[in-house]
């Protein structure tokens, strides 16, 4: 198995799904830092990270800045078609995507594509066609687990920890 590409929702699946507002507009989004250290191990390994979402968010972009996020797509409503069209221009194989998300605007894109994965508080019908699905819900460091499953599955594991600790 080889993953080029792993896709991540953010609302439920990055996130808990909670939303807050303050004031002027502002909105406020917690991340789980344990997903944080997954992402940027992943990086380490040659492995690209997409965050894709329907909403649009100041914090997703910061989010992705902190994290060296290699795209970030926010506001995309058709994830399918978006990512049909993404894949195709970058030439990578669907076979080599991972999708990690958690409701039904991720449904078409996760069959799309040749692995999927969500948190243990996903929509039934996510739950149903993913191959693997994390005992942690959403923004509870779900993502992290997906990732380090998948990195142990690759024999990418022990290189991305040495990469991102050093020796241990």
């Amino acid at each position: 198995m080889e993953i080029q590409l792993i896709v991540i929702d953010i609302d439920g699946t990055l996130t808990d799904g909670g939303i807050y507002y303050g004031c002027e507009g502002l909105e406020i989004k917690k991340f789980n830092v344990k997903d944080a250290v997954a992402i940027l191990g992943v990086n380490t390994v040659g492995i690209d990270v997409m965050f894709l979402t329907g909403r649009e968010s100041e914090a997703v972009s910061r989010r992705s800045s902190d994290l060296n996020v290699k795209y970030c797509i926010q506001g995309q409503k058709d994830k399918l078609g978006f990512l049909k069209q993404f894949l195709n221009d970058k030439d990578i194989l669907t076979e080599k995507v991972l999708y990690i998300g958690d409701d039904i605007n991720d449904l078409a894109a996760m069959c799309y594509v040749g692995h999927a994965a969500c948190p243990c508080d996903a929509a039934e019908e996510v739950a149903a066609i993913c191959e693997y699905i994390s005992g942690k819900p959403g923004g509870q460091g779900a993502v992290r687990d997906v990732i380090f499953h998948y990195l142990r599955v690759m024999g990418k594991y022990e290189e991305a920890k040495s990469n991102m600790y050093g020796e241990y």
